[in-house]
């Protein structure tokens, strides 16, 4: 399984994805304006990887001019249900389909770990006008809150990962040292049906690319679980946003 065919596995489950993933909150966006040192009303933003839109909305409704780029015409195709008026170009972080210097803020909201830095780094540069800003971030279920914390350890042992430790820095090795990332994380909650956190879960691509059986398998158990800790079926989900910023 390559890692573009495991990104590309989230055409299969667009609709699933749209409905059931969690979106970001307005704090990080504040981030956002701080750590770039400018407000989004009025920037030029491209939203790369932009799946079925939860980024690239919440930046439009800042009052940023958003082009959103998607590789997936699945994820494409639920883009133009969910934002139609939002332009949208099928392509990549690695081939970005935008002209030089025509934007100000790049994002990649959960998408930068897909591409090749090495095509990618220069590409953001390009299209990135002076002064403008490369803004990365991931969105990661907090697992110093007990249950998400067994939760994980769970997936970890069906993924064959139970011997990799938690780490908050994570998410910011291995980004290119030159660039001068800045970094912050951002900690927020949202309360959802049972039912909705696991197809969030399902959703996941590690889940996608394993197949239906065991996914339901999983799946199943991890309800009995929850329930027991959640008696009125209702989760409290806790998420850390890592936000990384580079000015150009």
């Amino acid at each position: 399984m390559t890692v573009t065919s495991q990104a590309r596995s989230f055409d299969t489950a667009a609709a699933s994805y749209a409905a059931n993933r969690p979106s970001y909150p307005s704090e990080l966006l504040d981030a956002v304006e701080e750590l770039t040192g400018s407000p989004l009303q009025g920037a030029r933003v491209a939203d790369v990887g932009a799946g079925t839109g939860l980024a690239t909305q919440l930046l439009r409704d800042r009052g940023a001019n958003v082009i959103a780029v998607e590789p997936g015409p699945g994820m494409a195709s639920q883009f133009r249900l969910t934002l139609p008026e939002v332009p949208l170009v099928i392509g990549d972080g690695n081939q970005l389909p935008l002209a030089s210097a025509s934007v100000d803020l790049l994002t990649y909201a959960q998408a930068w770990h897909w591409t090749d830095q090495h095509k990618s780094v220069p590409e953001a540069l390009r299209v990135l006008r002076p002064g403008g800003a490369l803004a990365l971030w991931w969105n990661d279920s907090d697992s110093a809150v007990p249950w998400i914390a067994d939760q994980d350890a769970r997936l970890r042992r069906l993924f064959g990962a139970a011997d990799i430790p938690h780490d908050p820095m994570a998410r910011f090795r291995g980004l290119p040292p030159e660039l001068g990332f800045v970094h912050r994380h951002v900690p927020w909650t949202r309360s959802v049906p049972l039912d909705m956190h696991l197809a969030n879960l399902a959703s996941y691509s590690d889940f996608l690319v394993l197949g239906k059986k065991a996914t339901d398998t999983y799946i199943s158990k991890e309800r009995d679980l929850l329930a027991e800790v959640f008696p009125s079926r209702m989760i409290e989900e806790h998420y850390v946003v890592s936000l990384a910023i580079a000015t150009c």
